[in-house]
């Protein structure tokens, strides 16, 4: 792209002196053309001479009548010559004029793309074309094409570094290393995203917000300090930004403030009715309903049609030598994730022990974001998790168990059995 746009460059400068050169080498000069003339006039006096002495060898002329015809011919001769020996022998007007053109060309032939060059690259857009070229190879790269994503995100990240006023450039940065699963980049990216956006306080908000699940899914699920607040500078400036909403309903709902969650998630649908999350919301609501033991009311948003019915059935249980170790208030954490140690949770349930034998379905309505679904898997891996610190996070003397193979992920409700078994050192 870079070497296309000098290309076009070079050939409006080429196009510009072309202007300047064509008149002053392809123009017949001036003094030329009445050289031409005068010889033109030199002819015609020979011919005319030639007539003359016809006339008198035919005796239609007298002596005195022939000389009179002849020193008049002869006289306008004289004056034509006499002229074209001073414009050939002085430096003419003209020619000055030529001379004058010579340098002018010359001058513009130098300082016309010198000039051009400079003047774009002190007041030019060529940053901008950079990150255009940048921000268009990430989008164009395709799946299976990782290290060459990553390469072409580090050179975006390094261009908006050095020509930060591109908000569109900061977005496709952060949405990238959410996709890439670099969520400390992300968080980064959406705060520099905030700042770029400070005159438009609902961009600036849902860039927060942005951060703030960034955050989330950096700490795999657990409401830490920096995603609260992150939340909290978020919701300061839009009280109704949903990607906040959408993790305080998640979660409250883990804290069993079903309540609460309904809360935040209702209020997700009445502000933003076309959410490409809403119909897991809705579920989450409904959900959310069936905990608190009632019908959810005829006014609350139901369940959408063609909602995906894919996901894992499971059936989690606790190795008998471990019953007397874990106490019935431990949080239990279950995962669904895509193979790869770094993966984020597509689907995350939050229980207690005293839960335990558990059977339960991961499907959407326990996804962590839009971007972030179990039925967009063809396989996952299942862990769950005992945490007597309700830390989502592993840490030593944590209970845990984990499918020994990806699990497929299909509309089947036969469940895959899980043991927790083994305690984190």
């Amino acid at each position: 792209m870079t070497t296309t746009f000098w290309s076009a460059a070079v050939a409006l400068i080429g196009l510009a002196l072309a202007f300047v050169l064509f008149p002053l080498f392809f123009n017949r000069p001036r003094h030329r053309a009445e050289a031409d003339l005068r010889n033109q006039n030199l002819l015609a006096y020979r011919g005319r001479m030639a007539e003359l002495e016809a006339e008198y060898d035919a005796g239609n002329l007298d002596p005195e009548n022939y000389q009179q015809l002849k020193d008049e011919l002869a006289g306008s001769l004289l004056d034509d010559v006499s002229d074209a020996d001073a414009v050939v022998a002085g430096d003419s007007p003209d020619e000055r004029r030529r001379t004058s053109a010579r340098v002018v060309a010359l001058a513009g032939l130098i300082l016309i793309p010198v000039v051009s060059v400079t003047l774009y690259q002190q007041w030019g857009a060529m940053d901008d074309v950079e990150q255009w070229l940048a921000m268009q190879q990430v989008s164009e790269a395709g799946e299976g094409r990782k290290a060459q994503v990553a390469q072409l995100t580090d050179q975006l990240r390094a261009r908006l570094t050095t020509n930060p006023d591109n908000p569109e450039g900061w977005a496709m940065l952060g949405r990238t290393y959410m996709n890439m699963e670099r969520y400390p980049d992300a968080a980064w990216a959406f705060t520099q995203l905030a700042q770029q956006v400070a005159e438009a306080p609902t961009q600036q908000a849902t860039a927060l917000g942005l951060a703030a699940q960034a955050r989330f899914f950096e700490s795999q699920g657990a409401m830490t300090d920096v995603v609260t607040q992150a939340i909290v500078a978020a919701r300061a400036i839009n009280p109704d930004e949903v990607n906040s909403l959408g993790l305080l309903g998640i979660h409250a709902f883990e804290q069993k403030q079903f309540e609460d969650a309904i809360d935040y998630w209702e209020r997700i649908a009445e502000v933003a009715p076309n959410h490409p999350q809403l119909p897991s919301i809705r579920q989450g609501i409904e959900q959310a309903y069936q905990r608190l033991g009632r019908e959810a009311p005829a006014s609350a948003p139901m369940v959408a049609a063609g909602v995906s019915d894919l996901g894992v059935t499971v059936r989690v249980t606790l190795d008998d030598s471990l019953v007397d170790q874990v106490p019935a208030e431990t949080t239990l954490f279950v995962f669904a994730r895509r193979p790869g140690a770094k993966s984020v949770p597509l689907a995350v349930v939050r229980r207690t022990a005293a839960d335990l034998p558990l059977q339960l379905r991961l499907s959407d309505e326990f996804s962590m974001a839009p971007s972030a679904k179990i039925s967009d898997a063809e396989e996952v891996v299942i862990t769950a998790r005992l945490s007597p610190s309700g830390n989502a996070i592993p840490q030593p003397g944590d209970w845990q168990g984990a499918t020994a193979t990806p699990v497929a992920v299909t509309d089947g409700r036969e469940p895959v059995p899980l043991r927790i078994d083994q305690q984190l050192r």
